[in-house]
């Protein structure tokens, strides 16, 4: 049974000001963590309005020094005693500022909708546990928590994730987009930046061993790990006289170029790699290679810049089909970068490309070379090979080297 009526009118007029907002604060903080309403509470530099506020409500002034110091118990009596709130100072901070939850059960509601809101993790572990250290991780690591933020926001977003990874790997190959719009109702739903892309991204990471990266050929490498192909034509990889698929069989009989996009990586991998592949950075060596040595010519990959979600897709499964990749590119800040970043994705060994060649080519190639020119990157597979670009200062493009590197391709 409730006690008598607190005079919410009487009350907000006495105590419901700016001026006492500290207080009344104070109070409702004591109150949250289940501490007494006795003592005193301070306030360590008030204005005149405060100071003002506090002798009105108890009818005198506090007590005198710098900070201004109010009686809890004071401030009860008087609540009581004017029949503001007749069940006193709790009673009136509840109605001012709403029903009052002890911290300690606010804290064990959250972490039981936390609990709750993991909870399809839980079951997909138990159902598949190829997942289960994936999701004990992202539970301890925080990463729900900070895509989400709260409970409610992580519940669909959990029960989505387990969606997704329940249906990966998908074999064969389909659009990314499409398989969102069947699957979670929206095509656009593993966009790249959504909570649900990022976390669902890194169950399959984890589910396929793809490496850590960043940017988007990265992120479309990786869905494609999992057989999902969010731009399965546009992402392409050139090679020469690779095998396995009807395609590069045609291609390598008549020592012809061949173009392979992300999609038919995906779908039919090659079957079989030789035990050596070479890779160069620039498309003139794959095709002076073609037109030097044709179908004589060893395997050729050019990975055209950058490496593309297609090339490192090939490159990985060549590599787990038990190929040695040896790399060659451009040597400068560019090249390195390039070669560093191929490096977080495949094992490659250097093909003419440490600092012994560079001296090599920069003194055989005379004053024509152009200067170096952009920030400095590192050579992680040769570390004088940074050291020596930056005492000579000069580019040598793949093409300053191509005689030697087409006599390594002769088959």
């Amino acid at each position: 049974m409730s006690g008598p009526p607190v005079d919410e009118t009487r009350l907000r007029r006495l105590l419901g000001g700016a001026d006492l907002a500290w207080l009344v604060e104070r109070v409702r903080r004591r109150l949250e963590r289940g501490q007494p309403l006795t003592g005193a509470v301070s306030l360590a530099t008030p204005s005149p309005a405060e100071r003002a506020a506090a002798e009105r409500l108890l009818g005198r002034s506090p007590a005198a020094g710098r900070a201004l110091t109010v009686r809890l118990d004071a401030v009860d009596a008087v609540l009581i005693g004017s029949g503001i709130s007749p069940d006193g100072l709790a009673a009136a901070v509840t109605v001012l500022t709403g029903p009052v939850v002890l911290v300690d059960e606010a804290r064990r509601r959250e972490e039981q909708a936390w609990a709750e809101a993991y909870a399809p993790l839980a079951l997909l572990a138990e159902d598949l546990p190829e997942h289960a250290a994936w999701a004990a991780r992202v539970r301890d690591d925080g990463l729900v928590r900070r895509l989400a933020r709260t409970p409610a926001a992580a519940r669909p977003l959990v029960a989505q994730t387990v969606r997704v990874l329940r249906r990966l790997p998908v074999d064969p190959a389909r659009s990314l987009p499409v398989f969102a719009a069947e699957l979670l109702g929206s095509a656009h739903a593993l966009d790249d930046g959504t909570p649900l892309a990022t976390l669902a991204l890194s169950g399959a990471r984890a589910l396929t061993g793809h490496p850590e990266g960043a940017g988007a050929a990265w992120r479309r490498a990786a869905w494609a790990s999992a057989g999902l192909l969010r731009d399965d034509v546009s992402s392409t990889v050139l090679t020469l006289n690779l095998r396995g698929t009807a395609a590069l069989d045609w291609s390598a009989d008549e020592g012809e170029p061949c173009v392979l996009t992300l999609r038919q990586l995906a779908r039919r991998p090659p079957r079989t790699a030789p035990p050596v592949v070479h890779i160069c950075e620039n498309p003139a060596v794959l095709s002076a290679a073609a037109d030097r040595h044709g179908p004589d010519s060893r395997p050729l990959v050019c990975v055209q810049g950058q490496p593309s979600a297609a090339a490192l897709t090939l490159l990985a499964s060549l590599h787990g089909l038990g190929a040695a990749l040896r790399y060659h590119g451009d040597f400068d800040w560019g090249g390195l970068r390039i070669a560093t970043t191929l490096s977080g994705h495949v094992p490659w060994r250097p093909w003419r490309y440490t600092a012994d060649d560079y001296r090599e080519a920069v003194a055989a190639a005379g004053p024509g070379l152009r200067p170096l020119d952009g920030k400095p990157a590192p050579a992680p597979w040769d570390p004088a090979l940074a050291i020596a670009l930056a005492r000579h200062g000069l580019r040598v493009e793949e093409e300053s080297v191509l005689d030697a590197l087409l006599t390594d391709l002769a088959g």
